[in-house]
């Protein structure tokens, strides 16, 4: 693959990776959703007595899904085109992003296939996330020196050793399974991911003008998918889209040493995750203390027990971006005041 710039300009490379995703994205979305409509490519959504906002997210059904090809592609363009393609982090982050898309589109399209909600299993998508990130770890950790430190706010860096390939392993697994359960409402998971990745470019340190296209990329493919996505949305990312996102934050996670920042930084995706876990688990428990399930939620992801409390679906988005940018501050805080 030939580079569209071997040695850049640091100014040229951030317009490119901001203006190529983007231009992209206004460019291709129109065509996209008219393809994915004539391919009958529809959002499968849960029955009316599921749904958290029975009326408002019936009106869904058939909305064209699979938009993430559109975001994964443009932010692969866009670093083949700009970035380094010969450093060790660059090669992970593409690597675990396209296979994780990979993932999400096998996803995708078995529930567009069977018309319902289930996709691939559940263990063959863990399995397939497991094998991209132990590469990503363990060609990090022997490859590059420092690879298994890891930044523990107000204490430093922190060398964990080998532990670090499992350690890699969760963070990324964690955060493409987390962002997947994010998205569930209109522009919420993309607002949330460009907020994120934004503010991993002021974490990144050194390694800011090795990530930052990869980075810009995704920001810039958000904020143009988003332009799509917004409520009403005319079209949603899916698990294509979703999953390798999440793959994709937390492997820039791990190549710069800042895992522990990506729980205060992804905060929404950590309490979406948590929130599914918590009912699930208090679920099974009360079922054996109590002779029936309970729940701790109204519904879970945290998002829906909103919605059941009242908050239309743009409250709820707007509010979660108001809390993730929250969030972006204080980690940045806790990232240079150390």
């Amino acid at each position: 693959m030939i580079q569209l710039l071997t040695t850049p300009d640091p100014l040229w490379v951030i317009l490119l990776s901001l203006l190529i995703p983007f231009v992209g994205s206004m460019l291709i979305g129109p065509r996209l959703i008219a393809i994915l409509r004539a391919m009958k490519a529809g959002q499968p959504i849960r029955v009316a007595t599921q749904c958290a906002n029975a009326p408002e997210h019936s009106a869904k059904v058939g909305t064209p899904t699979m938009g993430g090809i559109m975001i994964i592609g443009l932010v692969l363009l866009t670093t083949l085109l700009v970035a380094d393609l010969a450093d060790p982090r660059i090669q992970c982050c593409l690597v675990v992003t396209t296979v994780t898309a990979a993932l999400g589109f096998m996803d995708d399209y078995a529930k567009i296939t069977r018309q319902n909600t289930d996709g691939v299993s559940g263990w063959f998508k863990i399995a397939l996330q497991a094998v991209a990130s132990l590469g990503c770890g363990a060609y990090l950790y022997f490859l590059l020196p420092n690879a298994s430190l890891v930044y523990v706010p107000f204490c430093g860096m922190w060398d964990i050793g080998p532990f670090f390939i499992p350690f890699a392993m969760l963070v990324i697994i964690g955060a493409s399974n987390a962002v997947n359960l994010t998205d569930g409402l209109d522009g919420l998971a993309s607002g949330c991911m460009a907020i994120a990745a934004l503010t991993f470019i002021l974490l990144l340190g050194s390694e800011v003008l090795l990530l930052s296209p990869f980075l810009l990329a995704i920001v810039s493919a958000c904020l143009g998918f988003l332009w799509f996505n917004a409520h009403p949305a005319k079209v949603f990312m899916g698990d294509t889209g979703s999953l390798s996102l999440g793959g994709a934050l937390g492997t820039v996670a791990v190549c710069c040493h800042q895992e522990l920042l990506l729980v205060l930084v992804g905060g929404v995706f950590v309490a979406e995750a948590t929130s599914v876990m918590l009912q699930v688990g208090w679920f099974k428990l009360s079922r054996k203390l109590y002779g029936e399930g309970r729940r701790l939620f109204r519904m879970a992801p945290i998002h829906h027990h909103f919605e059941k409390c009242g908050w239309s679906e743009t409250q709820v988005c707007l509010r979660f971006w108001i809390i993730a940018l929250l969030l972006a501050a204080t980690g940045i805080l806790c990232a240079f005041t150390a």
